[in-house]
């Protein structure tokens, strides 16, 4: 018989309906195992176990969702009313929230429950894992080797089967990284998708919240619970029915024209032969299931990549008021003195430019609904290969050849999804990623099962 955390979200989901299992069960279960991979800063399964018991009490709503009474958890870079908050750095280690986020509100409405605050790298900034406050987040594949990042925590977190499925978020490529890294189903929605409120921290529109979980329909109805609108917020993608993403998966698309390119976008980086392998053999699948296979060059223009800096460095520099570069790590404190340098007008015109490129590169794909690369230029690395505190530009130069692709759906704000196609000959995960059309969140994860199905399901 299998265990509880064999099954997928969506089936733990039905068992609740069904009464089956409680939500206090499923805590207790999930809330015992042992975390092994770095993926929690803070646990709260006291907090889980008085959520679930009231839930339990209360009982299951008729309008519930599929993932009512659900165990999950929240990005420690998310703010969530009386539970430690951290922001992966040591200047926070204390602090508590008064009022969440918008994303973990809706979540926790929707009848979720979450047992705690995953690691996350210092503000989100690299592609790594490694912070001051928490042992590295490992990819369970393989311990001695990194979960990706930012949201490294959440994807070692699922994938070691410590919750069904978590929360992320994605300003570079933070949730499709650790996807890739974990063998999961990572899913970075359209831009104005999912409320960034209260704070709205992120003026660039490069970030966004979204799933990790280990299959795609367990992704798009945890989607389904994130997305919508909050009053105030400045931009929203179109409306959708409820529960229209997971509807979207039972829905396979037909002919579609899907473009592809496999030369490293913004910096050249070697890539390494098994990526190579997963994206031909992808390619060759997505021929299979009808659909038609366009080469086409690098879409991003030569000065995007130095336009995307300016503006990560900027939000760098917003977290880390003057006079407190002491309290940070290095690439932090290296990222915020670049920031520093840029002026206030400086960054208008490089937000405006960040503009300008997502248009350009949104217009240059409008002939195709959806975009085949892969998702990183290497299987997930040792823990500590791409960190190099006493040169922070080597460090930064070294993720952008690890991560030579995923930038690219932030800047044009298009939904993109890395699925977990392939494993190397000794056994780690390597994902490829397919980008959709802006807005067309569903049409992309209509594509993501009927890959999911064809392979027969993603298997762990």
């Amino acid at each position: 018989m299998r265990e509880l955390h064999d099954l997928t979200a969506l089936q733990l989901g039905a068992a609740v309906a069904a009464g089956e299992v409680t939500p206090y069960e499923l805590v207790e279960h999930f809330g015992a195992r042992q975390d092994r991979v770095g993926a929690f800063v803070t646990r709260t399964t006291d907090l889980a176990l008085a959520r679930a018991n009231a839930l339990t009490r209360a009982g299951r709503p008729d309008d519930a969702g599929p993932l009512w009474g659900v165990p999950t958890a929240i990005k420690d870079l998310n703010a969530t009313a009386g539970v430690r908050t951290t922001f992966g750095s040591a200047r926070y280690a204390a602090y508590v929230p008064e009022h969440s986020d918008e994303v973990v509100r809706a979540i926790e409405d929707a009848g979720l429950i979450s047992l705690g605050k995953t690691n996350a790298p210092e503000f989100g900034t690299p592609c790594y894992t490694e912070s001051a406050i928490a042992p590295p987040a490992v990819t369970p594949y393989d311990t001695t080797r990194m979960a990706g990042g930012s949201s490294g925590g959440a994807a070692a977190a699922v994938a070691a089967g410590l919750v069904p499925l978590a929360q992320g978020s994605d300003g570079g490529g933070s949730i499709r990284i650790p996807a890739s890294c974990c063998g999961l189903v990572g899913f970075k929605p359209s831009r104005g998708r999912i409320s960034a409120g209260p704070m709205y921290g992120d003026p660039t529109g490069l970030a966004t919240n979204g799933p990790l979980a280990r299959t795609v329909r367990d992704a798009a109805a945890y989607f389904d619970v994130m997305a919508g609108p909050a009053l105030g917020d400045p931009a929203w993608a179109p409306p959708v029915a409820h529960g229209a993403f997971l509807a979207a998966c039972d829905a396979p698309p037909t002919r579609l024209r899907i473009a592809r390119f496999a030369t490293p976008a913004i910096v050249d980086a070697p890539v390494h032969p098994e990526v190579l392998i997963a994206y031909d053999n992808a390619s060759r699948l997505l021929a299979d299931l009808g659909h038609e296979l366009i080469d086409i060059p690098n879409p991003l223009p030569p000065n995007a990549v130095e336009t995307f800096e300016t503006c990560w460095s900027v939000l760098t520099a917003l977290s880390v008021p003057e006079g407190t570069e002491d309290d940070v790590q290095p690439l932090t404190r290296w990222l915020a003195l670049r920031g520093r340098a840029v002026s206030g007008p400086g960054f208008g015109l490089a937000i405006g430019e960040l503009r300008r490129v997502g248009a350009a590169m949104v217009r240059a794909l409008a002939a195709y609904d959806a975009v085949l690369t892969p998702t990183l230029a290497q299987p997930p690395l040792p823990v500590g290969a791409l960190r190099n505190d006493p040169d922070p530009a080597a460090d930064f130069a070294a993720q952008k050849a690890f991560t030579p692709w995923t930038s690219l759906w932030n800047v044009t704000g298009m939904p993109a999804a890395s699925l977990p196609l392939h494993r190397t000959p000794d056994g780690l995960p390597v994902g490829v990623m397919l980008a959709g059309r802006p807005a067309r969140d569903d049409l992309l994860l209509a594509l993501c099962a009927q890959v999911e199905d064809a392979v027969g399901g993603f298997a762990p």
